[in-house]
């Protein structure tokens, strides 16, 4: 089985090669992200394995079917970036990593959170120009504080259990609340009007597309803290800059972001950003944006690698495919 890989970086080159010419699957790792116009890299490969930020929508695989290409492998959890309903119509099977490390994502919002409300990066910055002054520097504790946490999966539910540690009380909304779990399970809107944080946990849908907007910031307590390791598009961008401008929003932790595909995981130091938005959100003093590396960690890839393995593997012998995504 002949693999394309699609948006490669060097750490994802690394632990995908510890399976090249394992159960005769071969890797070739392209540095383009897969779009209409890079689809063309995939002829005469059996699959494509494919990042967040790639575009799988009908016109690139309706090319990837024309190709060959019998199986898409995300390597990653999320699948909106997939036209799922096209790529059965062509009989292309999707996989996906359901599970990679859940702890991996839940510890990077409770760092970012922390680093918000304790201003640590700031320190890092005053004491590199030997400023050792207090002065703006308070913060809170996060011990008795509402934290409202949207989707309770697997990260979800780690992330929980980080914050019960930190004696916080914590509520909780889920469309498919889990059973006797103990979770204290509220309404949406009585997550966002109690709630002193927010840390949205759950999948990108038609119905939590801009889960965060103007109707649901209007409602929450002034100086809330937003956290985002999820998708980007779950917060309308611009209602959160309108909700930090008019300070009812105290801060905001985003490892993602709407328009993310075509900034994150590039060098654009020496460039001018483009989106106006980003630009001015990354300026705000209350708003720490990490470029999705929530799941970057040597644990999170190679569990990653392996199920990405297992998952080519099974197609490739036309074994029952587990973390098939279905409609």
């Amino acid at each position: 089985m002949k693999v394309a890989v699609f948006d490669t970086k060097s750490y994802d080159k690394q632990s995908l090669e510890q399976y090249q010419n394992m159960e005769d699957i071969v890797f070739k790792f392209f540095e383009a992200k897969l779009t209409a116009d890079t689809a063309r890299l995939a002829k005469g490969y059996d699959a494509v394995c494919v990042f967040v930020n790639d575009t799988v929508d009908d016109k690139v695989i309706a090319k990837l079917a024309k190709y060959g290409v019998k199986a898409i492998a995300l390597r990653c959890a999320g699948y909106n970036n997939v036209n799922l309903e096209v790529a059965r119509e062509h009989d292309i099977k999707v996989v996906r990593v359901p599970a990679y490390s859940p702890y991996a994502v839940a510890e990077h919002a409770m760092a970012m959170l922390l680093t918000s409300v304790r201003r640590i990066h700031k320190a890092y910055i005053r004491t590199r120009d030997y400023n050792f002054s207090l002065e703006g520097m308070t913060g809170f504790d996060l011990h008795g504080k509402t934290i409202g946490i949207v989707g309770t999966g697997k990260i979800g539910r780690v992330f929980i259990d980080i914050c019960n540690g930190f004696g916080m009380n914590v509520i909780a909304y889920d469309k498919y609340p889990a059973k006797d779990s103990g979770i204290n399970y509220v309404s949406l809107e009585e997550l966002f009007s109690s709630s002193d944080i927010i840390s949205l946990h759950c999948p990108l849908t038609d119905e939590s597309y801009h889960m965060i907007d103007d109707e649901a910031i209007d409602i929450m307590k002034k100086g809330v803290i937003i956290v985002n390791t999820s998708r980007g598009a779950l917060i309308d961008a611009d209602s959160l800059l309108a909700g930090i401008k008019d300070r009812k929003i105290g801060g905001a932790c985003l490892d993602v972001y709407e328009e993310e595909a075509d900034v994150f995981y590039a060098d654009k130091s020496g460039h001018i950003l483009s989106d106006d938005t980003l630009a001015r959100l990354i300026s705000m003093p209350n708003v720490i944006v990490t470029s999705h590396q929530a799941f970057l960690t040597k644990e999170a890839l190679n569990n990653i690698a392996e199920t990405t393995f297992i998952n080519l593997k099974a197609v490739k012998d036309g074994a029952e495919l587990v973390n098939e995504v279905r409609i």
